[in-house]
Parts: structure tokens; sequence; C-alpha cells
């Protein structure tokens, strides 16, 4: 699904690895290089140790931002090379969840300037985009993902993150850059229109 590669229980990418080789092959011989090839080889055990854990969570939150399989598939691809690039700046392993959902965040802010697409409408999900997220045969799970991905990104975003990464207030004002109260007007707001949405399909029925 991703186009990192998972092996022994391990994350890597094509780019981090044409990246080490360049910073080796830069490096000269000798002992240099040697040390060199030693902290890379502890670098790539930490960044599979901390991406490992929660690279299934980047690709089901750029899901969420994104509401596109392929997009998100993008966006994941593109948060792991930033993420193993920065490594460096992660100084506490204990934070690398919140550290690597602010980069998908960041991927995914920065595809759409690229492409400037319009995020995709519920009515035109295909199958495997509105099931992409289902991880149990459901009907009424499945309507209530259709009704959150029909509130705007304001309102989704926040309540994804509560609900389904079980963030606190606090963590997801950090990640989207407001305050703690604004996210709990969005929070409020969120579930008032989730509840409209529901009552007007079952009305509808």
């Amino acid at each position: 699904m991703f186009g990192f590669s998972l092996y022994s229980g391990t994350v890597s990418t094509p780019e981090s690895q044409k990246y080490d080789m360049r910073v080796i092959n830069s490096q000269g011989s000798g002992s240099s290089r040697m040390n060199d090839i030693e902290a890379i080889a502890r670098r790539r055990v930490r960044f599979d140790r901390v991406v490992g854990s929660f690279h299934k969570d980047m690709f089901r939150y750029a899901a969420w931002l994104s509401r596109d399989q392929g997009i998100a598939e993008d966006v994941a691809q593109e948060a792991l090379l930033r993420a193993w690039k920065s490594l460096d700046s992660l100084r506490d392993d204990d934070a690398a969840k919140q550290w690597l959902l602010m980069i998908v965040r960041r991927e995914n802010a920065r595809y759409f300037e690229r492409k400037r697409l319009e995020t995709v409408d519920i009515d035109n999900l295909t199958g495997p985009q509105s099931a992409m997220l289902a991880e149990t045969d459901d009907s009424d799970l499945d309507d209530m993902r259709e009704a959150i991905y029909k509130l705007d990104d304001d309102y989704r975003e926040p309540l994804v993150l509560q609900v389904l990464f079980g963030h606190s207030t606090s963590e997801i004002a950090a990640l989207m850059g407001i305050n703690p109260g604004a996210v709990l007007t969005r929070l409020h707001r969120a579930r008032l229109k989730l509840k409209d949405i529901v009552d007007e399909v079952n009305h509808e029925m």
C-alpha cells in the first residue's frame, strides 16, 4: 500500500537509502567513513523504532485530511522522507507520534499547494476510498464515517484527532497551530454539525 518497504518489522524508504549513500560517499574513506557508516546505521535503527510504531497512523491521518487514498499514500511517503531527513530534530522519542503527525499535516498542505486540487466530495468517493479506514464491516460505522467526511476541514480534523487518535485538547492545539479554547469550540461545533448530518440522513430514510 505504501511506497516504502516493510521488512523484518522495520521501515525504510528508497529515498532514505539514496540519501544514506550520498552522505557516506561525500565523506571520503578511512576511519571517518567508517564512523559515518556506523552513525547512519544507528540512525536507521532509531528511525525504524520510532516510525515503525506509527506509520499506519500517519497514513490514516493523511487519509482523513485528504479524503483520497492515492493522495494519502503520496503524503505519507513524503512525510516519511522528511521525517528521515529531520530525525535529529526529534529530541524526545516519546513525542514521536505528535512530531510525525505534524509532519503529515504539513506535507498534506504542501501537496495541495503544489497540485491546487479540490478535496474529494463525499458523493464522489470510490469504493476503495470509502472503505480504506474501515476496520469492521459495520453499516452504522460506515454511515458515521461518511458523516464525518461531510464536515468542513476545520471541524473534521480536530474531531478525528480526538476520537481516532486519542489526542488531548492541548495536543490538538499544538498540531493545528491554534489555542486550546479554539479547539474546544471546534469540537463542540463539530459534534453539533455531525448530529445535524446524521439526523438529516435518518430523516431521509
